[in-house]
């Protein structure tokens, strides 16, 4: 979600609105109602309920903001409260300022709960989230609505993506079996009662910031089933999910906002009423940046009709919403039944919270926000950083570490722990540096940056910092460079740096033209703290302003910084030939006291990794995996001092350049919130045995990853399931220190409809510990394009030193099907699948061959009327919409074409006919070829004139040579033409 702007405005016109809901008493008659009646089934209150309201009130229950309505006792009533690892934005301010809430626990980023591989664990995190957020609620019911917008289960298929920490897994299983655990968690184990209700996001086929409401993803229908659908699926099935947010972007040429999905599969896979509630702004973008229609109240129409029942949009101000729709229904676009479907959806959600029952019913109405930060969440939070480390290298068992020798911590994560932009905010920080000192009391210690002192060259003056705690305007000032004087640098790749001021320990900001020193760490929407230092060819630095989504008509032009007249810094200059050329003096090398703190150690630990405001996040995927350069000779320099040096990467994504490194000890995090700390500090000296997984391919580089818009895993090669080369690290890889040894898989029995394997695992080490076996399949022989493996089951097992235990793992062959693109639905064919056990996707200790008895797929049958999105393989087309409301054509280009494999040729098959459009003027051909798209025989050719809008179809023909026995049949294309269906016939 992009909440920026509501974030902004919600202490005023939260508070506001706050206020009217405690001005909201039931009034006497309004408690007799039958809505109110929990003896009636759930159905006859909503429609009671329905039948009470205005035209009016029908309307206002849409927005995101519902408004009360008095004369029956209804309070406000919000969707969303962001909840990802904790509830996020968990400090809210009244109008003087002060804290009115206290601070939430924070527990791992979801991409390290996910490498946990312990969905019991991540149902008692979710468990936590959810009293967390009934005791918010109770604090401030308007803020703190009880729709939490979690969990995301957006597939991570790229590295590069800037929300990478907010998913779970590029694998739909394991991602299904984190979103059904978080879910479950958040709802609590009332038959009855939600204690809150969880909404997945985003759907679908969403992994990229750039251009988001407008980029299409073009995915072939057996990637969109078997893949992206699939991380869905799982939480909805199983009820884990009460609502789903579509995403900004547009799948196959159509907004998610208005997908035909929302009224389909969404709610045919939940078994109880499911809420659709819209991303921020995205109802406005359908008229606005993607211009799917014409006007807002067309807009708000088709969303409504395709299954949307919440508007987020526009803020808090609902009155634009209800009047697209008053204006929807005055031109007979939209029905009052419309509006109602939409309200049921809502208000089932509010009645399954218990907002209408009478107080004692609902077991979750007596969370207080004594629950806040408890200490049982404290001690949660700390186990689940502990189990989502993951050891990615121990050469020579370098660790675990003792307390006896001298230690040095070094590096710029050492000290410091960062919130992201849907963390809440920690009630407290213990940073790895802390937690080391707590173990071995001295440590020598070093953030191992830059401390520098910028020099005004025309002037020979400094730029001199505030030492108010508040911060205030640099300025050139003293002729010499003291604390005042004095910025430590810090480097988060792509030549964007951040600046702290020795002055007050305050980040350098951005603020009204001018820089400030008043942020404790990049922070807000646009981060407006990172800066570039850019030298120029004379030897001299430039200051760039470097911050995210420059605007201009909020920023201007300028982009470099200029000291005025009055001597104060601003940002006021279009480019770096009028910008204020400085001398950069360093102070104090950071390599050089980190080398210094090393060499006198018996063990470094480097501490590097991302800063989540600044290293990809909502709006800005990144460019480049790789540990920034100053980081990366931080790394090599202390590990060149001290042979014994542990790298502690913290980050939130898949990082290259290890395969350089020789460090002998690496241990990967992701911002693991409060005991980040601590859980470091655990697994380097061996109180917690590393038990985390990878959930995601480690590439070696980035020269190999394709665009990250392509969203054809199996074309590309992305994730483990189709990815042919040698990974840094494999999906599910994580080591531990024990030694596991596993026998050899063997058939077990299994229920009807089930294949099991049995496997010996062996803890051969001199310790317990914890490893992850997984069980992967893969089909010998298939009709179609098959992944090269796939996750099937996992389990977590403890073994004490020497003792075995025999893990059995099974899969349904009901979950072995996969969407046959010649018959457009899913189906579980027939053959021989390898059942694989390991310890990672590529270290497996053997297979086992079981028969399926599913069905055949026959040669295709092309005298039927055949979509021409259900090809087999395909170049220069990308997907589109038939119509706005449904269905998915192939677009073409000039050298494109499709290809049919085995399709089954009878004789008298002498015509082709194809459904098709054409928005710009010319023609174009359509050629018939067999078995190859350039060599092949040609049958026949269609002529296409333009019908003047893609959304006009009419049929083409052509007549075909005669042509008999199985074929690939290949549709070749001279020119731009969309096509939505085609035929061989007589």
């Amino acid at each position: 979600m992009c909440a920026y702007f509501a974030r902004r405005l919600r202490r005023g016109v939260l508070l506001a609105a706050t206020a009217l809901l405690v001005a909201t008493p039931l009034p006497a008659v309004a408690a007799s109602l039958p809505f109110r009646d929990p003896s009636l089934p759930l159905n006859t209150r909503i429609d009671d309920l329905v039948a009470r309201l205005t035209l009016d009130e029908k309307i206002s229950l849409l927005h995101q903001y519902e408004p009360a309505i008095p004369r029956l006792g209804i309070g406000v009533f919000k969707t969303g409260t962001e909840a990802l690892h904790g509830v996020a934005w968990s400090t809210d301010y009244d109008n003087n300022g002060a804290v009115v809430s206290a601070k939430g626990t924070v527990f791992p980023q979801a991409l390290g709960l996910a490498s946990t591989w312990d969905p019991a664990l991540i149902k008692q995190v979710g468990a936590a989230v959810g009293q967390e957020a009934r005791g918010y609620h109770a604090q401030n019911p308007t803020l703190w609505g009880l729709n939490l917008w979690a969990p995301v289960v957006n597939l991570l298929r790229d590295p590069r993506w800037g929300r990478n920490e907010e998913g779970y897994s590029e694998d739909p299983y394991l991602t299904g079996q984190m979103s059904v655990a978080y879910g479950r968690g958040i709802q609590g184990d009332d038959p009855r009662y939600l204690q809150a209700a969880p909404t997945l996001k985003h759907y679908l086929a969403y992994n990229n910031e750039a251009d988001r409401t407008t980029s299409n993803s073009s995915v072939p229908p057996k990637i969109l089933h078997d893949y992206d659908q699939q991380a869905f699926k799982p939480a909805l099935v199983a009820g884990a999910a009460n609502a789903v947010m579509p995403s900004y972007n547009l799948v196959n040429g159509r907004p998610n906002t208005v997908s035909s999905d929302l009224n389909g599969v969404l709610r045919q896979w939940a078994p109880q009423d499911l809420a659709v509630v819209s991303d921020a702004g995205a109802p406005t973008n359908l008229a606005n940046s993607e211009k799917y229609y014409g006007t807002q109240a067309e807009a708000d129409a088709a969303a409504l009709k395709a299954g949307l029942d919440s508007f987020t949009d526009n803020d808090t101000n609902g009155s634009i919403t209800v009047a697209a729709v008053k204006e929807a229904l005055a031109k007979g676009l939209l029905t009052v039944a419309d509006v109602e479907r939409a309200d049921r959806h809502l208000l089932s959600l509010r009645f399954r919270l218990g907002e209408f029952d009478p107080p004692g019913r609902n077991p979750y109405a007596n969370i207080t926000p004594a629950m806040i930060d408890s200490p049982e969440h404290r001690a949660l939070a700390r186990k689940a950083a502990d189990e989502q480390i993951v050891l990615l290298c121990n050469e020579k068992n370098a660790l675990p570490l003792t307390t006896q020798g001298k230690i040095a911590v070094v590096g710029p994560l050492s000290d410091t722990l960062y919130e992201d932009w849907y963390s809440g905010t920690m009630p407290y920080k213990v940073t790895p540096l802390q937690a080391v000192k707590e173990r071995v009391g001295a440590v020598a210690s070093s953030e191992g940056v830059d401390r520098i002192a910028l020099k005004n060259l025309a002037t020979g003056k400094y730029l001199t910092a505030s030492t108010d705690p508040a911060g205030g305007k640099l300025a050139e000032g003293a002729a010499t460079a003291g604390p005042a004087q004095s910025f430590d640098v810090f480097d988060w790749g792509a030549g964007k740096n951040t600046l702290r001021t020795v002055a007050n320990g305050k980040y350098l900001g951005y603020s009204g033209g001018a820089l400030v020193n008043n942020a404790a760490q990049p922070n807000g929407w646009f981060v407006q703290q990172q800066l570039k230092l850019d030298p120029q060819p004379d030897g001299s630095y430039v200051l760039e302003y470097a911050g995210n989504e420059v605007n201009e008509s909020w920023f201007g032009k300028n982009r470099f910084a200029v000291v005025g007249a009055d001597g104060v810094l601003t940002i006021g200059s279009p480019d770096a030939a009028g910008a204020t050329k400085f001398g950069r003096d360093v102070l104090s090398r950071g390599v050089d006291s980190a080398v210094a703190a090393a060499k006198g150690a018996d063990t470094a630990v480097v501490v590097v990794g991302s800063m989540p405001f600044i290293n990809g996040r909502e709006a800005d995927d990144r460019t480049s995996t790789e540990l920034a350069p100053a980081q990366q000779a931080l790394v090599e320099a202390v590990q060149k001092a001290n042979k014994h040096t542990i790298v502690v990467v913290e980050n939130s994504y898949p990082t290259t350049g290890w395969d350089t490194q020789s460090a002998p000890g690496i241990l990967w995090t992701t911002h693991a919130g409060q005991e980040t700390g601590h859980a470091v500090a655990d697994v380097l000296f061996g109180d917690h045995d590393p038990s985390g997984r990878l959930t995601q391919t480690w590439y070696a580089s980035d020269a190999g990853l394709p665009s990250i818009l392509d969203y054809d895993i199996a074309k590309t090669g992305m994730t483990y399931q189709y990815y042919a080369g040698k990974p840094l690290y494999p999906f599910g890889y994580g080591l531990s220190y024990t030694s596991f040894r596993y026998g050899k898989p063997r058939p077990a029995q299994a229920a009807p409809g089930t294949v099991a394997v049995d496997v010996d695992v062996t803890n051969t080490g001199a310790r317990a510990g914890t490893d992850v076996v997984q069980l992967y399949s893969s089909a010998r022989d298939s009709r179609a394009a098959q992944p090269l493996k796939q996750l099937r089951a996992f389990e977590r097992v403890e073994l004490a030193p020497g003792q075995t235990k025999t893990v059995r793992l099974s899969v349904k062959t009901a979950d072995l099907a996969f969407w046959d693109v010649t018959r457009n639905r899913s189906v579980v064919e027939a053959g021989v699948y390898d059942l694989a056990v390991g310890r990672s996707a590529t270290d497996l200790a053997g297979s086992v061959p079981v028969h399926v008895a599913g069905e055949r797929i026959p040669p295709r049958d092309l005298a039927q009327t055949t979509l021409a999105e259900n090809f087999d393989g395909y170049q220069g087309v990308t997907l589109t919409d038939t119509a706005k409301t449904d269905g998915t054509s192939v677009a073409a280009t000039a050298g494109g074409w499709v290809s049919y494999r085995d399709a089954l040729l009878r004789p008298g098959m002498t015509a082709f006919a194809a459904k098709v459009s054409k928005a710009d003027s010319g023609t174009a051909r359509i050629t018939v070829r067999l078995d190859d798209p350039v060599r092949g025989r040609v049958l026949g050719t269609a002529v296409v004139n333009s019908t003047g809008d893609k959304y006009a179809f009419t049929t083409v023909t052509a007549a075909l040579a005669p042509a008999a026995g199985r074929h690939d049949v290949y549709l070749t294309f001279d020119g731009p033409v969309t096509v939505s269906s085609f035929a061989l016939g007589s």
